[in-house]
C-alpha cells in the first residue's frame, strides 16, 4: 500500500521538482504542504480515535486546503473544538468556547490532548514553520530513501522541543518520520506513520500513526499512543463548519 501511495503522490501536488532537491527550505515546505493539502467534503469529516492505556478518545477532522478544524471528546463529555489557519510561514491556532472563537494560549501548547502522548503542539506540527532548516544527509525509513532535516527552535518560541528532525521522502516530498529532542539532545517524542488510506480520487491521507513519548535523560520509551482514522462517511458530529 505504501508503494501505491507514493505513486499517487508522484501524480499530484506533493511531487518535488529536481531543482529543489538540495534546498532544505523547499524540502520542508513540501512536507508542510503534504500535511495540509488534503481536502474533504465538510459533510464527511475524517473521524477516528486516539488510543492510550486502554482508553479511546474520539477525534474528528475537517480539512479544506490550509484550514483545519478538529474536535475530540472522551465518553459522553462535550466536544472540545479547535481551528487552525495555516500560511506559508506561520499558523494560527484557535479554540471554540461557548460558541466564540478565541486565540489558543501559547502556554497550553505542550499540554497532552485527553491524557495521550499527542499535544496541541504536535497536532499543529508547528515546528514545520521554524526557519532555517538544515540538510543532514540522506537515510532510509522503512526502506524508503529520505532527506534528513534538522530544525532548531527559534529563540523565544514556546514549546517542548529544542531540535526536531524530519525525514522527508527524497522523491515525493511526504514526511515519513519525526523526532523531537530536548535541549540536552535527548529524545522527547517520535512520530511514525504506519498506514495510509485513499479518501477521494488521487487523494490519500493518514490512516494510522504511532506517537511515542520518551525520557530525554535516557531515550527510554515511556508511553505510546495510536492515532487511527476511519474512511470518511456521513456523521452526526456537530460544532464544526
Amino acid at each position: 500500500m505504501l508503494k501505491r501511495f507514493l505513486k499517487f503522490l508522484a501524480a499530484g501536488l506533493l511531487f518535488f521538482s529536481v531543482a529543489n532537491a538540495q534546498d532544505p527550505a523547499a524540502i520542508l515546505a513540501g512536507a508542510r504542504i503534504s500535511a495540509t493539502l488534503v481536502q474533504l467534503d465538510p459533510a464527511n469529516p475524517l473521524s477516528g480515535k486516539l488510543s492510550h492505556d486502554g482508553k479511546k478518545t474520539e477525534l474528528a477532522l475537517f480539512l479544506n486546503g490550509k484550514n483545519i478544524q478538529f474536535q475530540f471528546r472522551q465518553g459522553a463529555a462535550a466536544w472540545e473544538i479547535f481551528h487552525m489557519r495555516l500560511a506559508d510561514d506561520q499558523y494560527d491556532l484557535f479554540e471554540m468556547v461557548g460558541g466564540k472563537t478565541r486565540n489558543f494560549p501559547a502556554n497550553r501548547l505542550v499540554e497532552p490532548i485527553a491524557a495521550t502522548d499527542l499535544t496541541y503542539e504536535d497536532l499543529a506540527l508547528r515546528f514545520f514553520y521554524w526557519p532555517n532548516p538544515k540538510l543532514e544527509g540522506q537515510e532510509d525509513v522503512n526502506g524508503q530513501p529520505c532527506y534528513k532535516l534538522r530544525i532548531n527552535k527559534p529563540k523565544g518560541t514556546a514549546g517542548k522541543y529544542e531540535t526536531v528532525y524530519v525525514w522527508v521522502h527524497t522523491k515525493f516530498g511526504a514526511f515519513m518520520k519525526i523526532r523531537g529532542h530536548a535541549k540536552n539532545g535527548g529524545l522527547v517524542k517520535e512520530f511514525q506513520v504506519q498506514d495510509i488510506m485513499q479518501v477521494a480520487n488521487n487523494v490519500w491521507t493518514l490512516k494510522k500513526m504511532q506517537v511515542a513519548t520518551h525520557d530525554p535523560a535516557n531515550d527510554r520509551r515511556l508511553s505510546i499512543t495510536s492515532v487511527t482514522f476511519d474512511a470518511p462517511k456521513k456523521s452526526a458530529l456537530k460544532g464544526l463548519r
